[in-house]
């Protein structure tokens, strides 16, 4: 333990070298001085306190003595007594006021010290990573980042870089606008650290990298659409597009399906999927009825969102095994085949989109006469058992659909009566849920219907406009199933993610729970999906 005494002249002596070095004119003559203050920074409690003020307050006149100051502060940080700690890392930016090539260095140290369990040493942290990013946020960043790592440099300490990653999320989105300058440059840079990270983040950071692209001004409503295919390739980046595929391999087919639903947003402001849709029509449409369930309505819900912005050569590609899906769909008679309604709103809404911009396509399809006066009408010849056929599924939907808006209707109405008599709360939410799942059935059958009433005749029209609202979408508004994390490759989570994340980068489908509540709707009206 330290005499009194002995602290009392440490502190004296530290007040006297402080004071002669504020006075001097020519501060690099008095390295005694200096000197002192670093040897008295391994004294007594006060000493070291003050010493943690003082180190970094006069560095940049010694730079003989710059390895030494460093180091005898991050030995203060290291420091038992909470209070040396706090007051040593609030120090630290200090260092860079004036030698900014010192800046990598102090945040490399700070980034260390993030994992602090006092929260009034964290938020010490904090601040000083904020103070460091205010004076050079290029630098910062960069130096920031490489704790996230890449594939060519990946992370060392998991834990570090969950403590970055959170940091970076927190408090540096968070401001984006107020660190970003200039802004297009500073956007552009902080977009380049983000792409090298994204090649081994998990689902979950790759949704919250990609939101948070999204918000940046190069990306924003008038950013040229080159911007948008910048954003689409990174998606097609995560979901793998140049691997072989394998209809087995659910971890894929799920970041396959996620990453659709992410590009989505881009598509719809005029970024060509043409990559994507090729993958998905070359791979995944042709064995579409081997996937699980979920995934396979996810699939399909995905399919019908892009469709309306397909181009015409990719709508021509994707037609005929979007045809051979619904006639897989749709059942003529009672044949056992499967039915399932959500499925065949989806294709039915694909098939009206895609035959809207190519519809000569539909003549060797579906049996149709539509002149276009091009080469590929083929009207001469006779497709008039294609037309048939297709009617004929046509109609026995329309008829299943019918008998099912029946018995949904009045499935309502009884619901009504029970939700008049129900007792408790719990009962009341019970039977509200079942009421809006059965609301989303009506709808279901009520596009189904919209959408077959114009292709009975031998040339129909093709709903090529929003007017269909498709059933599911004023029930689950984000385009990414919010239940979801968004897709990504290689990194495996730990527990630092938090609970509910999957169990690597390969991200999952959407939509779950909700489909499983409406299909319910629908099995209580028809007992089951097959027909």
């Amino acid at each position: 333990m330290t005499d009194p005494s002995d602290e009392a002249k440490n502190i004296e002596k530290l007040y006297e070298f402080g004071e002669r070095l504020n006075e001097s004119k020519d501060k690099s003559q008095n390295v005694a001085d200096y000197q002192g203050i670093i040897d008295a920074a391994k004294t007594s409690i006060k000493a070291k306190q003050l010493a943690a003020q003082l180190i970094p307050r006069f560095f940049k006149f010694f730079p003989d003595l710059s390895e030494s100051a460093i180091y005898t502060h991050i030995d203060l940080i290291e420091e038992e007594e909470l209070g040396v700690r706090v007051q040593a890392i609030r120090g630290l930016p200090l260092f860079c006021k004036d030698t900014p090539e010192q800046i990598a260095k102090i945040v490399d140290i700070l980034v260390q010290l993030l994992a602090a369990e006092e929260f009034v040493e964290r938020d010490a942290v904090h601040k000083a990573l904020m103070s460091l990013l205010r004076q050079d946020v290029k630098v910062s960043l960069t130096a920031l980042f490489k704790h996230i790592g890449s594939v060519d440099e990946p992370s060392t300490d998991e834990f570090i870089r969950e403590k970055v990653l959170t940091f970076i999320r927190e408090k540096v989105f968070s401001i984006k606008s107020e660190l970003l300058k200039p802004q297009e440059e500073m956007e552009r840079h902080i977009t380049d650290l983000i792409k090298k990270s994204l090649e081994d983040v998990t689902g979950a950071e790759f949704r919250m990298f990609m939101d948070f692209l999204k918000s940046l001004s190069i990306f924003g409503e008038k950013a040229p659409p080159e911007r948008m295919k910048e954003l689409i390739g990174i998606i097609e980046g995560q979901a793998d597009l140049d691997a072989q595929f394998n209809v087995s391999d659910a971890d894929h087919i799920d970041r396959l399906i996620s990453c659709l639903f992410m590009a989505l947003p881009f598509v719809v402001r005029g970024a060509s999927s043409s990559k994507f849709l090729n993958y998905l029509n070359k791979h995944i449409l042709p064995v579409s009825d081997k996937l699980p369930d979920e995934r396979r309505l996810d699939l399909l819900k995905a399919l019908a969102e892009v469709s309306p912005y397909t181009t015409p050569q990719d709508s021509r590609q994707i037609l005929p095994s979007v045809v051979q899906l619904l006639k897989k769909n749709m059942p003529r008679r009672k044949t056992g085949e499967e039915f399932n309604f959500t499925y065949v709103e989806c294709l039915l809404y694909t098939f009206h989109h895609l035959s809207h911009k190519v519809p000569n396509a539909t003549n060797s399809l579906c049996g149709y006469k539509i002149v276009t006066g091009q080469p590929s009408d083929r009207l001469g010849e006779d497709f008039s058992e294609q037309y048939k056929e297709f009617t004929e599924r046509l109609s026995y939907v329309e008829e299943l659909t019918r008998a099912t808006m029946k018995k949904l209707t009045q499935g309502m109405a009884e619901k009504n009566k029970a939700m008049a008599a129900a007792k408790s709360d719990e009962a009341k939410d019970s039977i509200k849920t079942e009421k809006q799942n059965t609301t989303t059935g009506l709808r279901t059958c009520n596009n189904i219907l919209a959408m077959t009433k114009t292709l009975h005749s031998k040339t129909p029209s093709f709903i090529g406009d929003k007017s269909i609202n498709l059933s599911w979408k004023e029930v689950t508004k984000p385009v990414v199933p919010s239940n979801t994390p968004a897709t990504g490759t290689k990194r495996p989570a730990n527990p630092a993610n938090g609970p509910g994340n999957m169990t690597s980068k390969k991200g999952r489908g959407g939509g779950g729970l909700q489909n499983q509540l409406v299909n319910r709707a629908f099995e209580g009206v028809t007992g089951s999906f097959a027909v």
